[in-house]
């Protein structure tokens, strides 16, 4: 039964690629060997409840192979239908082009970008290392789970894989076990005219255990495989690699070739392979000996549930505050923060920076389950968790999981993806952090945060031209309207020390991913700002009346507007001063709503933020002014930048008049 199986997974993902007429059947057919031997000998699972705490993790990184997940799905009893592999690429279906989390049950998260899966395979595997040095006692292993992932050679020639894979052997996370299905084939052929390098003494280097498994002569070697498998589970000090030497398109006539990469078969190439692998039954049909087959994994996973929930309610007995607090952090449960006054008390001008880390001290105490760090930039970023007399936060490693601040090192892509992972695998509220000129090199990974509907936060500072002295390189011009272009993510520029801790709040609760554009430079603090920040825009100084002018802005430019305000008043120029540190909140607001801050009827306007322009033309309308960078910044002290680029009070009050002039 051993062998149908196999050869119903490859066959099954095949029928369904050849009907779709799209798709990728070269790594199904030929790392089904690799996936039946771990998921019917070894990957621990219930699929009545797929979602069971301590279950293994399984990551397809070659996302492409997608049929080969939905495939094992199928027969494994995760709910998904026959007819949802004869739908696969097709609109509304559940087995889309490429794995999708939240989607279909049984995907941990969405792959196809090569590279990003192994990353969130590594942040799970840290969430799981994490959360059993916190919650584990003598005999009460509570989390005890091995995260797998499936990975091929475009998965590590990705430059993702190499930050990721040096992260994971750098922290010894030992229950991370990767499958590298090693066909030698890409889309444009063989690997060997751009990837020769000797992947086993790569990771070797990178304190990985490798592992190596030929499937060439012997193609459905299950016990090799089951060999190589636990040898990986008894290390426990590297993760493990095992290369796994394949065939693509294994059992086809293209067999070897990239022709079978990314194209289906084709219908006589189908059927050469049915008759090759000795496959007799009708299309999408599966032997009942096949399924009673599975099933037995099934039985296995649930008996195995079952034992870990009468351990936890001996744990519950035991200790029954920590088992409080690990339920707590499975569910993701938040204290009430919009009501803790102490997070938005400040007194003196400071840094945006400077009060997001105050603001994250404050919530750390409160929120166990906050994890995080930075790109090597923690000082900058002032993203660390600082010690007290009554916590101590530690760092995250070997020797000392239970820590919470992170050094992810100067590896900004990984560091997001490996976030994300960290967030999906549940009992943490997972944040990063970096320069916010380098979110170029996390953008990716954000997409797929927002694209996945998790709730990651990313601090980014040194937000403008403020950066000053280090230049054009490191002033980020483009990257706030690049963020505020992704669906699904919520960009904060805060302009004082009550709009940082709302924004802190809206990360937290809500369930997209947050970046929090932060200043270097000092700024003043506001009566009026706080909550309100939550609705992403509002007025935060008004006039008598109806004003002849609105100054919309974000960050450090609200004090310009504040101070043209004044100026304008002096020339009986009435003007209303508006904050807009978030504008995907401020569209999610009524009509009513917003109408009441910006009013139609008043077309005076100036928008004045230190970034690209293509914000704000919505709300500048016809008759309004923009101040905001055309061009790339310049390396000089940031005063003389402001006032280079026409980031003054003056010319604003310029901008003003000649607005009201229109």
């Amino acid at each position: 039964m051993k062998q149908t199986t196999i050869n119903a997974i490859r066959i099954l993902s095949a029928e369904a690629i050849q009907k779709a007429n799209s798709g990728h059947p070269g790594l199904p057919l030929g790392s089904a060997p690799i996936a039946y031997t771990l998921w019917q000998n070894f990957l621990k699972f219930n699929n009545k409840d797929p979602k069971w705490d301590d279950r293994d993790r399984f990551v397809l990184s070659a996302g492409h192979g997608s049929m080969l997940n939905y495939s094992l799905l199928y027969l494994y009893g995760f709910g998904l239908k026959i007819e949802d592999l004869m739908n696969f690429r097709q609109l509304g279906s559940k087995t889309p082009g490429h794995p999708e989390y939240g989607h279909t049950v049984g995907i941990e998260t969405t792959t196809g970008p090569l590279g990003q899966g192994i990353a969130n395979a590594v942040g799970m595997a840290v969430a799981e290392a994490h959360l059993a040095a916190r919650f584990n006692r003598e005999g009460f292993p509570v989390v005890d789970h091995y995260t797998y992932a499936l990975v091929g050679d475009g998965c590590l020639e990705e430059g993702i894989s190499y930050e990721a894979c040096s992260f994971a052997g750098t922290h010894e996370l030992g229950k991370l076990i990767v499958f590298y299905d090693d066909n030698d084939i890409t889309i444009e052929g063989n690997t060997d005219i751009t990837f020769k390098e000797d992947v086993a003494a790569r990771f070797k280097a990178q304190n990985w255990q490798v592992l190596k498994v030929d499937l060439v002569e012997n193609p459905d070697n299950v016990m090799m495989i089951a060999g190589a498998i636990r040898k990986a589970q008894k290390e426990t000090k590297k993760p493990s690699i095992i290369i796994c030497k394949t065939k693509i398109g294994y059992g086809t006539p293209l067999e070897g070739s990239h022709k079978c990469h990314g194209s289906p078969l084709g219908a006589e190439n189908l059927q050469k392979t049915k008759e090759k692998l000795g496959w007799t039954w009708a299309p999408f049909e599966v032997p009942a000996e096949v399924l009673k087959h599975t099933a037995t994994a099934g039985r296995r996973g649930a008996k195995r549930e079952r034992a870990w929930k009468a351990m936890f309610a001996e744990y519950e007995k035991a200790y029954p505050e920590l088992a409080a607090e690990y339920k707590s952090a499975m569910k993701g449960e938040l204290p009430d923060l919009a009501h803790c006054e102490e997070l938005f008390a400040f007194e003196k001008p400071m840094a945006t920076r400077q009060t997001s880390a105050q603001v994250l001290q404050k919530i750390a105490a409160k929120v166990p389950s906050l994890m995080g760090g930075s790109a090597d930039l923690a000082p900058s970023n002032l993203s660390d968790m600082k010690n007290t007399d009554t916590i101590t936060y530690g760092d995250f490693g070997p020797g000392s999981y239970a820590g919470r601040n992170m050094h992810f090192g100067i590896r900004e892509h990984a560091m997001a993806a490996i976030a994300n992972g960290m967030q999906l695998h549940g009992g943490l509220h997972a944040y990063c952090s970096t320069f916010f000129i380098f979110s170029d090199y996390c953008k990716h990974a954000m997409r797929l945060s927002a694209l996945m509907n998790i709730p990651v936060v990313y601090i980014l500072t040194h937000d403008s031209i403020g950066v000053g002295e280090d230049g054009p390189t490191h002033e980020p011009v483009e990257q706030l309207i690049a963020l505020r272009s992704i669906p699904n993510m919520k960009v904060y520029r805060p302009a004082d020390g009550k709009e940082t801790a709302a924004a802190w709040i809206s990360a937290l609760t809500g369930t997209a991913p947050t970046a929090l554009v932060l200043t270097r430079q000092n700024l003043p603090q506001y009566a009026g700002s706080g909550l309100e920040a939550l609705k992403g825009g509002y007025v935060l100084e008004d006039c008598k009346g109806t004003p002849d002018v609105l100054l919309i802005a974000s960050g450090s430019e609200v004090e310009l507007c504040v101070k043209a305000k004044a100026a304008l008043e002096e020339e009986n120029i009435k003007a209303r001063v508006v904050s807009m540190p978030c504008i995907e909140e401020f569209e999610k607001q009524s009509e009513r709503y917003r109408e009441s801050v910006l009013p139609k009827a008043v077309t005076a306007r100036v928008c004045v933020e230190a970034a690209s322009p293509y914000s704000w033309y919505k709300y500048a309308g016809d008759k309004g002014e923009i101040v905001a960078m055309t061009t790339f910044g310049a390396s000089a002290p940031a005063p003389k930048l402001f006032e280079k680029f026409g980031f003054t009070v003056e010319n604003v009050v310029r901008k003003a008049k000649q607005s009201l002039a229109k």
